[in-house]
């Protein structure tokens, strides 16, 4: 197959790169970007959610995106949260609520919630629920990345 050359937006600066056009947007991330925030946990099929990135303001299983898809299009990864050297409030409250053990999936779910804020700024348990259900978590359960969610949503409303 002859290589395929793709301009993302990620995390706010154009990146051009040339790859194999069946390529899927999370391993041009990982491979041609170095970004390892987003992680294959379920081999391509997209079930986990591990790989969840922000494409166009959407919530995305980058596993299920060929990376010529995206071509264009802004890309939020969560190498790109924290500004200045302050982690963003989903970031801060997923560690103060102890909704981080091993971190496989709390990239994936941290984007998951920002997708959410970023159009529900005041979201309801339901709707926090809804926004990770696509995010498998085996270690914290449910109940503290909620808790997150809210307090980062809480926080992030004293500043607007």
């Amino acid at each position: 197959m002859k290589p395929i050359t793709v301009t993302l937006i990620v995390n706010g600066e154009p990146r051009t790169i040339t790859t194999e056009p069946n390529k899927t947007l999370l391993y041009a991330l990982r491979d041609d970007l170095g970004l390892y925030g987003a992680k294959d946990a379920c081999g391509g099929e997209g079930e986990c959610g591990a790989c969840t990135v922000i494409l166009d303001g959407e919530p995305v299983n980058s596993c299920l995106v060929l990376a010529g898809q995206a071509d264009g299009c802004h890309v939020e990864t969560i190498e790109g949260l924290a500004a200045g050297g302050q982690l963003h409030p989903l970031q801060r409250a997923f560690v103060e609520t102890g909704a981080v053990q091993c971190g496989f999936c709390t990239p994936g779910a941290i984007l998951a919630a920002k997708a959410l804020l970023d159009r529900a700024p005041d979201p309801t348990d339901d709707q926090i629920r809804e926004a990770l259900s696509g995010n498998l978590c085996r270690c914290t359960g449910y109940t503290k990345m909620i808790a997150a969610v809210r307090r980062a949503a809480e926080e992030m409303s004293h500043v607007r």
